[in-house]
């Protein structure tokens, strides 16, 4: 039987609010201390864990402190820095040319609209979602690999594309749940909802959920 959107939107909110039970402490997993740092980090989790990351950050923050100073580095010696996040030489180049741009055209300061964090070497939606999210409190969707899974697990697209899962689930999901439920999918599907296993017998959302094995 087909799903009323009312009765989507009613799921939904079930759903954020027993996963706010489960993972109160829900937050961006990547560590940073500036929008700038986090657009890095976000580059370069691109398929990537965000623990790689969190690791390789640790030191390349110290190595390079300003948006200046990856700005006018060796990206040489960043694909070096970087090179255990995989694609490094591709991201070395991402991370200097939106730093160039990000130095030279907006006084140092990262943007906050999407239509110029898209337009910066290496961002797309998702990169710039996460930013304007977690930095300007805009509200926004980031879509990665769990949000593609568990969405379409419970039923609520059939699609893979990521802008249009986006699109959908912002009509599905309050606005102000936005930011906070990708990072309440990521901590689920890491915890239970786990791709090749999931234990359905464990899930607080079993009833809920669609494609639940019980």
């Amino acid at each position: 039987m087909r799903e009323s959107k009312v009765k989507k939107q009613e799921r939904a909110e079930e759903i954020v609010s027993r996963l706010r039970a489960l993972y109160p402490e829900s937050k961006c997993s990547l560590n940073y201390k500036s929008a700038h740092e986090l657009l890095v980090a976000t580059i370069l989790s691109a398929q990537c864990t965000d623990h790689r990351v969190n690791i390789v950050t640790k030191d390349l923050f110290q190595k390079y402190r300003t948006p200046t100073d990856f700005a006018y580095c060796s990206v040489t010696d960043l694909a070096k820095d970087i090179h255990s996040c995989g694609y490094h030489n591709q991201k070395a180049k991402s991370i200097q040319g939106s730093s160039l741009i990000i130095v030279e055209e907006h006084d140092e300061i990262v943007p906050g609209s999407l239509n110029e964090l898209v337009a910066l070497p290496g961002v797309g939606r998702k990169t710039a979602n996460c930013v304007l999210g977690e930095i300007y409190n805009v509200p926004s969707m980031v879509i990665d690999t769990h949000m593609i899974r568990i969405m379409g697990l419970l039923k609520f697209t059939k699609t893979k594309d990521a802008k249009q899962i986006e699109l959908e689930m912002m009509g599905i999901f309050k606005e102000k749940d936005w930011v906070n439920l990708t990072h309440l999918i990521i901590d689920h599907g890491r915890a239970v909802c786990i791709a090749r296993r999931p234990q359905c017998g464990d899930c607080a959302l079993v009833d809920l959920c669609p494609s639940s094995s019980i």
